[in-house]
């Protein structure tokens, strides 16, 4: 496939989804705190977000059933999806002060796209539901286009490749561990997102916000980096 020359371009913005689009993580996290408890393990949401955080639906069900010594009900991911999508009904809300970093991002000029360890029917729902999936539709990427999902890097360099991006010339913002060291394997550079996520588990970012009123600054700072478009210097 023959990718585009962006060497002189602006780098493509790579953003996860839950917990940096949408304000769904702390919803799913409800949900996982109460079912899993349920089940035996009275799991902690510390331990959720350093075990489970940005891995695949079927990562997260090989730990559980490793952490329980049995096989999750047949039912299990069923009830669990019923439950979760009554929260997102009621509470769904736009991560606080994306949508305006967004807008910005596209008034200087900056390309955008998608790339999220849930399936694209999820990112249609939870997208559509805070009415922000038209905007990225055509640029949206999901772990179950490739073989390997975060902390691996084939998703980014699948989103990247689609987009027409040398991986040197990608920012990836991500709230999760395993996203910031799938960024680092795909040779990209990355913000982590620290609003929920503690900080000391995106220790490995590039540049660190809380708030995503400092988004824009800081994707501006890593674009005049020599880091960019010249990786081999992180």
């Amino acid at each position: 496939m023959h990718v585009t020359d962006h060497s002189g371009d602006l780098p493509l913005i790579v953003l996860d989804c839950d917990g940096v689009l949408v304000d769904s993580e702390r919803l799913l996290q409800r949900v996982d705190v109460a079912m899993l408890t349920e089940l035996g393990w009275p799991i902690t949401t510390d331990e959720i977000y350093r075990e489970h955080l940005g891995h695949t639906v079927a990562d997260m069900v090989a730990n559980v059933e490793r952490h329980l010594g049995t096989r999750l009900p047949a039912d299990f991911l069923e009830r669990r999806n019923d439950r979760f999508t009554a929260l997102l009904d009621a509470e769904l809300r736009p991560v606080p002060g994306i949508i305006a970093a967004l807008n910005r991002l596209d008034q200087m000029g900056y390309t955008t796209c998608v790339a999220s360890s849930g399936s694209h029917e999820k990112m249609r729902m939870t997208l559509g539901r805070v009415g922000i999936f038209d905007r990225f539709e055509g640029r949206i990427f999901s772990a179950h286009d490739v073989s390997k999902g975060k902390p691996w890097p084939e998703l980014f360099l699948h989103a990247s490749q689609r987009m027409g991006y040398p991986p040197d010339r990608c920012i990836v913002i991500e709230d999760s561990p395993a996203g910031i060291t799938a960024a680092y394997r795909a040779g990209m550079l990355s913000i982590g997102y620290a609003a929920q996520t503690p900080t000391d588990m995106l220790a490995d970012a590039d540049a660190t916000i809380e708030d995503m009123g400092d988004l824009v600054e800081t994707v501006a700072r890593l674009s005049r980096s020599r880091r960019i478009g010249n990786h081999s210097a992180r």
